[in-house]
């Protein structure tokens, strides 16, 4: 039976079993946490729906207003113009062919890969390399397009894809704790009420049935859906 150290028990004690404001929330999970390094604090919110049927997935992408603290290496596939483009823009790797060819055979030093829908017929085909590690171009989360330069600036300036799991859980970065509570609230917030505008029509019933947050290391703690009521 696995069992929690000693510093993680001491964190959970002080966290009590109730919903926080989400404010509250953000300032607990500061003063629990005990990690030696910045940790990331992500959202975990349980939705309403069932991601088996088409019509009740829940897929977007939201630029965070203070961005995620993690600098973000994007590779671009494109040819023509737009690998200069996408130079301009500060991507880090860029290629056409040979960069397909090059991450077929292994390569994955990126974060993120934005692909011009020219070259898709190309990548379509590293599904099986990408797709696990959610590296996969998607229209719907704006990383298949032309518009290649504003891509890698909302990548690198905080873009967070949020997708509901197969058990109708969305989890989500939202900051490191070196934000501070203020920015960490803003972030989360955006990111709860982006969710809440992306709700399927057919899904029925209560649709926010749960929210909770924690840091990377620390325990979770019950946030009280209200700040979605204001």
């Amino acid at each position: 039976m696995a069992t929690t150290g000693k510093k993680y028990r001491a964190a959970a004690a002080k966290i009590e079993d109730r919903p926080y404001e989400l404010k509250d929330a953000l300032a607990a999970i500061k003063d629990s946490a005990f990690a030696k390094f910045d940790e990331t604090v992500e959202v975990h919110m349980k939705l309403g729906v069932d991601p088996r049927h088409a019509d009740q997935m829940v897929r977007g992408t939201i630029v965070l207003p203070h961005g995620t603290g993690r600098a973000m290496r994007v590779a671009v596939i494109a040819q023509g113009e737009r690998i200069k483009d996408a130079e301009a823009a500060g991507a880090d790797i860029v290629g056409g062919d040979d960069l397909v060819e090059k991450i077929a055979g292994g390569f994955l030093d990126f974060d993120a890969l934005v692909a011009t829908p020219d070259m898709m017929k190309g990548v379509g085909r590293l599904g099986k390399v990408l797709g696990p590690r959610g590296l996969m171009p998607n229209p719907k989360t704006g990383t298949v397009t032309f518009e290649v330069a504003k891509a890698i600036k909302e990548i690198k300036a905080g873009k967070v894809e949020y997708r509901v799991d197969k058990t109708g859980i969305i989890h989500a970065p939202v900051g490191k704790l070196s934000f501070g509570v203020e920015k960490l609230f803003d972030n989360a917030r955006a990111l709860m009420e982006a969710v809440q505008k992306a709700k399927p029509s057919a899904a029925k019933g209560k649709y926010i049935k749960s929210i909770f947050m924690a840091s990377t290391m620390g325990p979770s703690v019950a946030v009280s859906p209200s700040v979605l009521e204001k």
